[in-house]
C-alpha cells in the first residue's frame, strides 16, 4: 500500500509538471519559433535522458532482466524503428501544439489536448480494436464542451489556436497508438530517448526552413526551453515508468488527466489568464468526459478492488 500510495504521489507531481509546462511553452511561444523551441527543448530532453538510461541499464544488468528471448539484432532494428515512429508522430503533434500557444490560452490548450483520451480508442476502431459503448457517450460530451470553449456564441467558427491545438490532439492520438504498438517490443526509456532525437532534428530541419535561429532570442527562453526539456520531458517521463510499475493504471489515467486542470490553474496564476462561464462550463464537461472515458468497466473495476492483476 505505501509503494502504491508513493506511485501515485509521483504521477501527481507528473500530472503537476506536464500541466505548467503549458505556461512554459506559452512564455518559450512569446520569444522564439515554434520549431526552434522543439529543436533545442528535444535536445535538451535527449542530454538529460542519458544518464536515466545508464542508472536502468545498469540496474537491469545487476538484476540480470535482459530478455533473452529477443535476438539483439532484431531488438535494436525494433527500437530504431520504433524510435523513428514515434518520433515523427511526436514532431507533428509538438510543432502542432508549440505553433497553437501563440494564438490561445494555456488552459485551452491543456483540456483540448487531453482530448487524446476519447480520440485514441475511437481511432482504435480502424485497428480492430473494441470501444466500449460509454465512449461514444464521452465524445458527445466532449464535442459539447469543446463547442462552449473554442466555439465564440452565435458562430460556428473556431479560433486559430483552438484548432491548430484540436489537430495537436489528434496527432497525440496517432503518437500513443504507435507507443503501444512498440514499447512492448523495446525498452521504453531508450525509446523516448531516440523519439526526442528524431524531433530535435526533424525540428531542425523545418527552422533552418522557415525560421531564423537568433542565439540571444534562445538565450531568453532558456527557461521555458529548459522547463519543458528537462522537467516535462526527461523527468516528466521517467517518473511515470516508475510510478506505473506499482500504480493501478485506472488511477494512473485518472492522476495524469489533471494535467489539464493544473494547466488552468497555472494559467490564472501565473500568466493571469481568465475564463468566462461559457469556457469554464465546457471545461467542466470536457474533463468530466475524460474522466467518464477512464473509469474502468464493472468486470473490470471488481477484479481491480481484488487485486487481480
Amino acid at each position: 500500500m505505501r509503494g502504491q500510495a508513493r506511485s501515485n504521489l509521483l504521477l501527481l507531481m507528473t500530472a503537476i509538471i506536464w500541466g505548467s509546462a503549458f505556461i512554459a511553452q506559452s512564455k518559450g511561444a512569446d520569444v522564439i519559433g515554434p520549431f526552434t523551441f522543439n529543436t533545442v527543448r528535444y535536445a535538451l530532453a535527449v542530454v538529460a535522458l542519458l544518464p536515466v538510461i545508464y542508472i536502468f541499464s545498469r540496474k537491469r544488468n545487476s538484476e540480470n532482466t535482459v530478455d533473452q528471448d529477443i535476438p539483439r539484432a532484431n531488438g535494436t532494428k525494433t527500437l530504431i524503428i520504433g524510435g523513428i515512429a514515434t518520433g515523427i508522430a511526436l514532431f507533428t503533434a509538438s510543432s502542432l501544439q508549440q505553433y497553437a500557444m501563440a494564438f490561445t490560452t494555456a488552459a485551452k490548450a491543456g483540456f483540448i489536448t487531453t482530448l487524446y483520451v476519447i480520440l485514441v480508442p475511437i481511432v482504435g476502431i480502424f485497428l480492430k480494436k473494441k470501444i466500449r459503448p460509454i465512449i461514444w457517450f464521452c465524445a458527445l460530451l466532449a464535442v459539447i464542451g469543446l463547442y462552449l470553449l473554442s466555439i465564440k456564441p452565435g458562430t460556428f467558427s473556431i479560433s486559430r489556436g483552438d484548432f491548430f491545438v484540436l489537430l495537436c490532439a489528434l496527432a497525440f492520438t496517432g503518437h500513443i497508438l504507435i507507443i503501444d504498438y512498440f514499447s512492448p517490443k523495446t525498452d521504453g526509456v531508450k525509446l523516448s530517448c531516440i523519439q526526442f532525437a528524431v524531433v530535435s532534428i526533424a525540428s531542425f530541419v523545418a527552422m533552418m526552413m522557415t525560421e531564423t535561429f537568433v542565439l540571444s532570442e534562445v538565450l531568453d527562453a532558456i527557461i521555458p526551453l529548459l522547463y519543458t526539456g528537462v522537467l516535462s520531458s526527461s523527468v516528466g517521463y521517467t517518473c511515470q515508468i516508475i510510478a506505473q510499475k506499482k500504480a493501478d493504471p485506472v488511477i494512473s489515467s485518472l492522476i495524469l488527466s489533471l494535467e489539464s486542470v493544473f494547466a488552468a490553474i497555472f494559467g490564472a496564476l501565473i500568466l493571469h489568464e481568465s475564463m468566462s462561464g461559457r469556457e469554464i462550463t465546457g471545461c467542466a464537461i470536457m474533463f468530466v468526459a475524460i474522466i467518464i472515458a477512464q473509469l474502468p468497466e464493472k468486470k473490470n473495476r471488481r477484479l481491480t478492488d481484488g487485486n487481480i492483476q
